[in-house]
């Protein structure tokens, strides 16, 4: 018989950004614990409010099934004794899974001959089990920060103040810490009653909807969004709608309610982003703008509760905005009354990193980066404008508005830039040195923002690095992973052909007042570059053994590893390609011993090396015009040509001849064939079945 299971932790306000997290744990975590527990199931659902997690377990059985398992004890040689009684490794096996001596029978493994016991176990009832097990799914659940409370060990994000258990109709009694499971749930904190009593899925959700509590994580966001919509429309606007924002309004309330407020038309000459950030940032209002973009003097918010009332509401969400965008204003008209050349200055008082200077340092830094950046990316035209953007690109950190709005860093410079009367390419430059900020953001789209931003990042990866700090795990308190993803997505969209070596010594070279092994510090950031290329390439669907085959190659420009392989991961789909790839591991195998690529044609003694080393030559001249041209298949299909003379050659001669001079001419040729290989990837790295 199929039944139903309601579980509901009932908490203190939970941060909306730990409900996704929360929300996919619970269910995983359940999945998990009820099939270790052979309790069969036909669906989980979970459910979020800032109030309550809660998981609804449909069709579970009324019983676990029941276990019938084979267990392979010790080897049947040290099982007995001499005078064939059981040994401490037989009872210790006979001990632990309960089993005595008339259960015990052997069976041949490989050569040896092994004890064997079959375990039965029959399955107990589902409420019994539950009882044990949903105390253990609660702890399970990990946050960024947890809490304990009361004297209790327990840690979650926030004090649990209710827990709900029923399992068909009838409530499953257990306490953790003190804290009793029952079948009373909480409706809404001020609309709601706070003792509502349910004994079924259909009903908890029919009350906590008739105690204003929408349950469905999905539902309200789309309650939400529909209501945000009608009230834009009817203000003659649109939504500026932001999903992360929605995400987050969506789990700090449990009964929706949107409207609109307004604000003065005098804070429309700021800065559209300006306005928006002290919405968005630190009132969660989402903007109202026209067809063209522009702003409207409106805002639009939801309530966490019905319309009643709502006019007073209202009045007290626009007397909060109106000190944020009075405050901007004055920030704005008080930081542009000099050019924002004149707070260069200012940032020699601000630390970068103690042992990496001030930000005035990181700022003559990233001019330094920025001239060999141009000179290598050929982007000399634009020279001037670079240089400019990159004197200017960290001014805006000592303004009053980025002091008090730090989300609008790069924003303002640009903004401040213009008044200034600054090029747009440097004011422009100036905002997307700080581009992407975040994964799926905008990546730069102007030459000298690329320059900038690349230099940027990769100036405090090098700094990091070169003074001994790194990500290590989950530790990664100066996004320096996120700092390299940029510059390779940057590299990759804009098809930037650069060597990655090359542009880390740059970057190090800057660091003359540090004192550090050069060559290792940048070996260990062209490994860390290389991790976040694997982790880049697999989400682009490249095959991890394609992938190490092109990261073994001899190139170092990531743009072109790109193409390589994509490239690699269609051609080896080819029919033959378990027979080339055997062919060439015999090669890459036996290259490793070769002293030096040298061949001498007097050593070359049977023909089938003679056809070989001559149809190399005529190969590796088709394959360097191919490489060339980026031409990677081309390449590849090249060296197809080249099996069936490795085969005749390895079927014919033995490679490690008695002769040295042999041996070593062989491998030496095989060797040439390997190197240029590794002009396009190393085929050895390819896995086949």
């Amino acid at each position: 018989m199929n039944k139903d299971l309601l579980f509901e932790i009932g908490c203190e306000e939970i941060p909306a950004r730990f409900m996704n997290s929360s929300l996919n744990q619970l269910k995983e975590n359940a999945e998990k614990f009820l099939n270790e527990n052979r309790l069969n199931f036909k669906s989980i659902k979970t459910y979020g409010t800032p109030r309550r997690l809660t998981l609804i377990v449909e069709g579970l059985n009324d019983k676990q099934y029941d276990l019938e398992e084979e267990i392979k004890g010790p080897a049947k040689k040290i099982a007995f004794d001499e005078e064939n009684n059981p040994t401490k490794p037989l009872q210790g096996f006979m001990r632990s899974k309960g089993v005595n001596l008339d259960d015990l029978y052997f069976k041949v493994v490989g050569k040896e001959e092994y004890v064997f016991a079959k375990i039965k176990e029959k399955g107990k009832n589902t409420e019994d089990v539950l009882k044990d097990l949903l105390p253990n799914i609660i702890r399970s659940i990990n946050f960024p920060k947890s809490m304990r409370w009361g004297g209790k060990n327990l840690r979650f994000a926030r004090p649990i103040r209710w827990i709900v258990s029923v399992y068909n109709g009838e409530t499953l009694e257990f306490d953790i810490e003190g804290i009793r499971a029952s079948n009373i749930t909480r409706g809404h904190r001020f609309l709601g009653s706070d003792n509502i009593v349910v004994n079924s899925v259909d009903e908890y959700l029919n009350k906590l909807r008739e105690n204003y509590v929408i349950l469905d994580q999905n539902e309200r966001r789309e309650i939400i969004k529909e209501q945000c919509i009608k009230v834009a429309r009817d203000l003659d606007g649109q939504i500026l709608l932001d999903e992360d924002l929605l995400e987050e309004v969506t789990y700090i309330l449990e009964y929706p309610t949107a409207f609109y407020g307004e604000f003065k038309e005098d804070y429309l000459k700021l800065p559209k982003e300006v306005v928006i950030t002290p919405m968005k940032e630190h009132q969660r209002y989402f903007p109202v703008v026209k067809e063209d973009g522009s702003l409207l003097p409106n805002f639009i918010t939801v309530r966490n509760g019905t319309d009643y009332k709502i006019e007073n509401v209202k009045k007290g969400n626009e007397k909060v905005l109106e000190a944020r965008l009075a405050d901007a204003l004055f920030f704005y008209k008080e930081d542009t009354k000099k050019p924002l050349e004149s707070y260069i200055d200012g940032l020699k008082n601000v630390v970068f990193q103690e042992k990496l200077g001030t930000v005035y340092d990181k700022t003559l830094r990233i001019e330094e980066l920025s001239k060999k950046l141009i000179q290598d990316l050929g982007y000399e035209e634009e020279k001037e404008e670079v240089l400019r953007a990159a004197k200017l690109c960290k001014a805006d950190l000592v303004t009053n508005m980025v002091f008090e709005f730090t989300e609008l860093q790069g924003v303002i410079g640009r903004e401040y830039s213009k008044v200034s009367g600054e090029k747009e390419i440097v004011s422009e430059a100036i905002f997307e040195h700080y581009l992407p900020r975040f994964s799926g953001d905008n990546l730069p789209s102007t030459k000298a923002g690329i320059v900038l931003s690349i230099a940027d990042k990769l100036d405090s990866i090098a700094g990091f690095f070169a003074i001994g700090i790194q990500p290590t795990g989950s530790y990664d308190p100066y996004a320096l992973r996120r700092q390299a993803l940029g510059i390779i997505n940057i590299i990759m969209d804009k098809n930037i052909s650069v060597s990655l070596k090359q542009i880390i010594n740059y970057s190090l070279d800057n660091y003359t007042n540090l004192d550090f092994d050069k060559e290792k510090v940048a070996l260990e950031i062209l490994e860390f570059f290389k991790q976040r290329i694997k982790n880049l390439f697999s989400e682009k669907g490249i095959r991890y053994d394609v992938i190490d085959a092109v990261l073994s190659s001899n190139t170092d420009d990531i743009a072109d590893m790109y193409i390589r392989a994509k490239e690699l991961n269609l051609w080896i789909e080819k029919d033959e390609i378990v027979e080339i790839l055997t062919a060439f591991n015999r090669v890459s195998t036996l290259a490793q011993k070769a002293e030096c690529s040298k061949v001498n044609e007097d050593y070359l003694q049977v023909d089938e090396e003679k056809i070989l080393y001559n149809k190399f030559k005529e190969v590796s001249k088709n394959v360097n015009l191919a490489i060339q041209k980026a031409e990677y298949s081309k390449a590849l299909d090249e060296f197809i040509s080249l099996k069936q003379p490795i085969d005749n050659l390895f079927d014919t001669v033995m490679i490690m001849d008695k002769d040295e001079n042999i041996k070593n001419n062989r491998l030496a040729l095989l060797k040439q064939i390997y190197d240029t290989m590794l002009l396009i990837c190393d085929l050895s790295k390819i896995v086949y079945k």
